[in-house]
């Protein structure tokens, strides 16, 4: 899929650094954060153990005073339950994201192979998600794992309250984000679509919980919201077990052309320890020989399981739940192989959110209902807000809240707004890449190292200007940044040079004016009119203003050859130079950096990446102290 990749092996060891040292980084300012929490927490046990506030003046006595608010109830046990296992869950998959192979390997690995079998559409969705990430891996690797560490740490300390909402929508809605653009709709839209395989998607269940735990306290007063999902989970599994039954889909054949064998192999042969490996392995062979008769025991175990969570009945319930755990245990061990093992694993699968999710609806279901915490001033007591505002002001009000904050400010809401600004050190990154459409330097890096730092005389030259025949030297551009090549105007990997110069001429922006583009011919064996024909028609470069394509004979061609061969060794192959060299010469005449381009054909996100290696590389140059 185009702009998928970024044609970097996932565990190219470039990446995997830059990508520890995003984290370790990122991990300082995280730590700073909760420094500063620590010390804001030792400042309002100070100011609680201090005196108490001073009261207003004798106008302000006159106020009507505001009537206690009774404490909140205790959190309803069903919610607790889905907040701290999905919490815990949130964390466990950020540990995940952080797999060193993770910067390079999630867009090819995860995203595009889901994405292939699914409809046009649903690949140009995906599609834009792993660009994003192929363009800027790094960046976004590390994101996800700040963003998947702060929700859960988030969901972990807020208990109740707007902060405890408020966690969940974001979960929520950054689940649906990893949904869409990291599983390409959990492969909904793909054929050989099973409950089985993990279906509709394990994040979409982390969505469903996000949106549970945002509901208002009231919501959770009573029965009626346990019910609402058990009977949804028992609709979709009624759904799942129909598909599952349908002819034609493979799912009741064994041997080879069986679905479920050929899932359950494929994951025998992940990288795993020899013992689960053996166990999947041996239930491949099991499902190979009796294809027909798991697949009927699977369609009647989600049939009848659906149907019991649809009555809600307390007494099939407590039959209906076990029965499940064991279904559901069974089949994420055996089919989908733990979720984690091997490959790039970011979250354990779709049974584990489901029992959690089946066990919260049982609680709810059965526990005693609970009073609705109350949440914010009700409106008896909002007149007295303003009644306040009149008497003290606004900013004497807004200094005497804050100090009333901090003097009741406890650790876990503090640990709570740690957990945002963990959520920050993630999302800040990601807007900015989602914004931007220049690759990272670091993905050229990767591929071909990183620029040569050098310090030499450039080599002189009198060639003739291609485009206009006049004579040209290197003298002549003194004052000005060259980035200079070598070229063959009828090689595919120069012409995808020659466009990376032009693009970084495009980065360049004001700067542009201060460079210029220069290319020597590579070869000897093509006309002048060959050589405006391909760079005029075929690729544009001689509307570019500070482009300049340079030839001339052959002993004046060889000389330059030779010359630049001495500073980068191996340029030369014989009679052949290598076009994959571009040398950042200053406006002194010095070369300053040696870069090396990506030989070969060069995905999209390499070769933006290079033109960013070149542009950047022009701007310490023009930047050099002692530049004129």
């Amino acid at each position: 899929m185009p702009g998928m990749t970024s044609g970097l092996d996932a565990a190219n060891p470039a990446l995997v650094a830059a990508f520890r040292s995003a984290l370790l980084f990122q991990l300082a300012i995280v730590t700073g954060i909760f420094v500063v929490l620590a010390i804001a927490y030792r400042v309002a046990r100070r100011l609680q153990a201090a005196q108490p506030l001073s009261e207003p003046t004798t106008a302000a006595a006159t106020a009507p005073v505001t009537e206690p608010v009774a404490a909140p109830p205790s959190e309803p046990r069903a919610r607790r339950l889905l907040r701290l296992a999905f919490g815990i869950l949130w964390i466990f998959d950020a540990i995940l994201q952080a797999q060193p192979k993770m910067a390079g390997g999630l867009p090819s690995q995860v995203i595009e192979p889901v994405a292939a079998a699914s409809p046009g559409w649903v690949q140009a969705v995906a599609n834009f998600g792993g660009t994003v990430w192929s363009y800027h891996p790094v960046q976004a690797a590390a994101a996800a794992v700040w963003i998947q560490a702060g929700l859960g740490l988030w969901l972990l300390v807020s208990a109740t309250g707007r902060s405890s909402r408020l966690a969940g929508l974001v979960g929520a809605v950054w689940g649906l984000v990893v949904w869409v653009f990291g599983e390409a709709f959990g492969g909904i839209f793909a054929p050989g679509l099973t409950w089985l395989s993990g279906a509709p998607g394990a994040v979409v269940l982390y969505v469903v919980a996000g949106a549970l735990l945002a509901l208002p306290a009231r919501a959770w007063a009573g029965p009626r919201l346990g019910r609402s999902l058990l009977t949804g989970i028992g609709l979709f599994w009624a759904g799942m077990a129909v598909l599952q039954a349908w002819p034609g889909r493979g799912s009741w054949q064994g041997g080879d052309s069986g679905m479920l064998p050929r899932m359950v192999s494929a994951m025998a042969r992940v990288p795993q320890p020899h013992a689960q490996s053996a166990m999947v392995s041996s239930f491949a062979s099991f499902t190979s020989a009796h294809g027909f008769a798991v697949n009927l025991f699977t369609v009647i175990a989600l049939g009848t399981l659906g149907a019991a969570f649809v009555s809600g009945r307390p007494r099939i319930l407590r039959a209906a739940v076990p029965a499940a755990a064991v279904f559901c245990l069974a089949v994420w061990v055996l089919v989908q192989d733990l979720g984690v093992p091997g490959g790039l694993g970011t979250d354990p699968n779709s049974m584990v959110p489901w029992l959690l999710l089946l066990r919260c609806g049982v609680v709810a279901v059965t526990e005693q209902p609970v009073a609705a915490a109350a949440e914010g001033l009700s409106p008896a007591e909002a007149p007295n807000v303003w009644a306040n505002i009149r008497v003290l002001g606004v900013r004497a009000l807004v200094l005497r809240t804050l100090r009333q904050t901090l003097a009741t400010a406890d650790l876990r809401s503090l640990t709570a707004l740690g957990a945002v600004g963990v959520v920050l050190v993630g999302a800040a990154p990601m807007a900015a890449a989602s914004a931007s459409r220049n690759a990272d330097p670091i993905i050229a890096q990767a591929l071909v190292g990183a620029p040569v730092r050098l310090d030499l005389q450039a080599p002189g030259f009198q060639l003739t200007s291609g485009e206009s025949a006049q004579p040209v030297s290197l003298a002549s551009m003194r004052g000005k940044v060259v980035l200079l090549t070598f070229l063959d105007p009828v090689c595919a990997g120069c012409s995808q040079i020659a466009q990376q110069l032009r693009a970084a001429d495009i980065l360049l922006g004001d700067a542009s004016g201060k460079v210029e583009l220069v290319a020597v011919a590579a070869g000897t064996m093509h006309s002048r009119a060959t050589f405006i024909r391909a760079f005029d028609q075929r690729l544009g470069l001689t509307a570019v203003p500070n482009w300049v394509f340079l030839t001339g004979t052959v002993a004046d061609l060889e000389l330059v050859w030779d010359a630049y061969e001495k500073v980068a060794p191996g340029m030369m192959s014989g009679m052949m130079v290598h076009s994959d060299y571009v040398f950042v010469i200053d406006r002194t005449g010095r070369i300053r950096w040696e870069v090396r381009d990506a030989p070969g054909p060069a995905t999209q996100s390499a070769q933006a990446s290079f033109a960013a290696l070149m542009a950047n590389a022009a701007r310490q140059a023009l930047s050099l102290p002692g530049q004129t």
